[in-house]
């Protein structure tokens, strides 16, 4: 008897447990959140430093996908209205010092700048740069999944 109660017990813990854990991991699918919809002003629009365009790094994976234009400021990033990636945990806009990235190992190891958690899977958004970083120094933005630590997308940045 009792060991038909703690099995019931440990079954309602693994299953609740395990259900929250579930939940977690689906929750962006499920419930994205709303489309972003900021804009640069005319005078930010004549200080573009940068343009690039995301791509879809490994087409064998249908999950991680991202595509749209990211415009490069001074100290601005700004990712465009066609911008989109795949929903998924802790999204985080990085600057990589390196260019042509295509695998998760071209970003671990390099000195990238986290400029932030992505706000929205799609629709145009702005990440502020840090006074101290030389944006002439970074060849590429990268969106990059930190719960997992896989490259989502990455854009090659063509200074103007």
């Amino acid at each position: 008897m009792w060991r038909l109660i703690g099995v019931f017990i440990l079954g309602g813990v693994f299953g609740i447990g395990g259900g929250i854990g579930v939940g977690f991991f689906l929750f962006p699918f499920v419930f994205p959140p709303p489309p972003a919809n900021e804009s640069l002003s005319t005078e930010e629009l004549t200080a573009v430093i940068a343009k690039g365009q995301f791509i879809h790094a490994n087409t064998m994976d249908p999950v991680h996908y991202g595509s749209g234009g990211v415009t490069v400021l001074q100290r601005t990033v700004f990712l465009g209205s066609d911008f989109e990636v795949g929903p998924g945990p802790k999204f985080h806009v990085y600057l990589v010092p390196e260019e042509s990235i295509r695998r998760a190992s071209d970003v671990k190891g390099t000195d990238f700048i986290d400029l932030g958690r992505l706000r929205a899977f799609k629709g145009s958004q702005k990440y502020t740069i840090p006074a101290t970083i030389n944006i002439n120094e970074y060849k590429s933005v990268v969106i990059w999944c930190a719960a997992f630590g896989v490259l989502i997308s990455p854009a090659d940045l063509q200074f103007l």
